[in-house]
């Protein structure tokens, strides 16, 4: 099969196409909630509406998965949901019925929670034999977030609420306009296959239970927050303006966080190891700042320790996972932990935070982060020192009793 070659107005339109759908994603994630509290939604319901995105994840991944694979057409398959993104986000935004919202949203996140994991099977796609990195097309993603976010602030709080169905209509025409822009692609990367197999095998390793366990402890405060910052904002009397500023100030500084790691940690399971307690130390930190914040400009700047915890912690998360499992399921493992995190953790996250939020107050919810955050850093802090002192038996051991398991 030929290689995918291009011109460099297709590799521009790419790095738009990343641009538009990552600013398209952050309306719905930082501004979405206020438009659901403005037509009438308590913050319980919000938390249930926002969960249901991870649990719909689980099954529409590896449905357009297959039918990627099946295609083989990743740019069609793309094209298709972004499209159904469009229409049934617009069907939420004029719903007047529960019924209708509950439905609408289950049908949106099929075609949109998939949408980042096939845009980067996209972009590698087009970018094959050729001497592009992958990076810079991702970078224009996260200014993408960044940029959208500080920009639309301006926009809804001048326009209210009530222009964000047609803000996410335009960024999302655009998206799809970019996309439909390039050429066919001459060949694809498929879907890695689904790892079912292997699962069950991973449970045979304690410390990389551990490492999972704590980690959602910790991954569950982050999606109260990321679920409810807004509103809290809102709450405090904060403009729209100052929640496009927290969000700006939450993501500008994460791809710098992600170089430097790269650049400097050490892949060693004592080091990762230790530098998971250290970030989760700092997550304790973030959310007791966020508890005792009484102004929305304290809130604001308190996100700017979003990209190194988050940043940090999901790279050496991502680092650590690949030193405690054995090759042969590493697939299995780093599906494992991003379901853990994304997925089962989304899914408490937004109910646990709504039900906090809506009857025990903001300053609650975010010492109730604080305790689970704790124990999370307290986690890996123990698994820190039993590594350190000699009692982590290596890959391999784990990797023969595994083989074993699989005759």
């Amino acid at each position: 099969m030929r290689k995918n070659t291009g011109n460099p107005s297709t590799f521009t339109s790419l790095k738009w196409f990343n641009f538009f759908l990552y600013g398209t994603m952050v309306l719905f994630t930082s501004f979405f909630q206020l438009y659901l509290q403005d037509v009438g939604i308590n913050k319980l319901e919000i938390g249930v509406l926002m969960s249901i995105g991870p649990l719909v994840s689980v099954l529409a991944n590896p449905f357009w998965g297959i039918w990627t694979g099946r295609y083989q057409n990743n740019r069609g398959v793309v094209l298709l949901m972004l499209a159904g993104t469009l229409v049934f986000s617009q069907i939420i935004f004029q719903a007047n019925t529960y019924e209708t919202v509950y439905t609408a949203i289950i049908l949106f996140y099929f075609c949109q929670t998939p949408l980042f994991a096939q845009s980067n099977t996209l972009v590698l796609s087009y970018i094959e034999g050729t001497p592009l990195r992958f990076g810079s097309f991702r970078l224009f993603g996260s200014l993408g977030w960044a940029l959208t976010a500080i920009a639309a602030g301006p926009v809804i709080q001048y326009g209210g609420v009530s222009v964000l169905p047609y803000l996410f209509a335009v960024l999302l025409g655009l998206s799809i306009v970019s996309l439909a822009a390039m050429p066919k692609l001459r060949s694809s990367i498929g879907p890695a296959p689904l790892p079912l197999r292997g699962f069950g095998l991973l449970f045979r390793n304690p410390y990389f239970l551990f490492f999972i366990f704590f980690g959602m402890l910790v991954a569950i405060p982050n999606t109260i927050n990321n679920t409810f910052m807004s509103l809290y904002i809102n709450d405090m009397g904060g403009s729209k303006t100052m929640i496009g500023l927290a969000v700006f100030l939450s993501s500008i500084l994460e791809a710098g966080v992600f170089m430097l790691c790269k650049r400097y940690l050490r892949r060693k399971i004592s080091v990762l190891t230790g530098w998971l307690a250290l970030v989760s130390v700092l997550f304790v930190l973030r959310w007791w700042l966020m508890s005792q914040a009484t102004l929305p400009l304290e809130v604001a700047f308190i996100q700017i320790l979003h990209s190194i915890t988050f940043g940090g912690f999901f790279y050496v998360g991502t680092e650590l996972t690949m030193l405690l499992i054995p090759a042969p399921y590493r697939s299995c493992g780093q599906a494992l932990y991003t379901l853990s995190w994304g997925g089962i953790s989304g899914m408490i996250g937004g109910i646990l935070g709504g039900w906090l939020f809506q009857y025990l107050g903001a300053q609650s919810m975010y010492e109730f982060c604080v305790f689970l955050s704790l124990i999370g850093a307290l986690g890996y802090g123990g698994m820190w020192l039993f590594v350190n002192r000699g009692g982590y038996r290596h890959t391999s051991a784990i990797h023969d009793e595994l083989e074993e398991g699989s005759v």
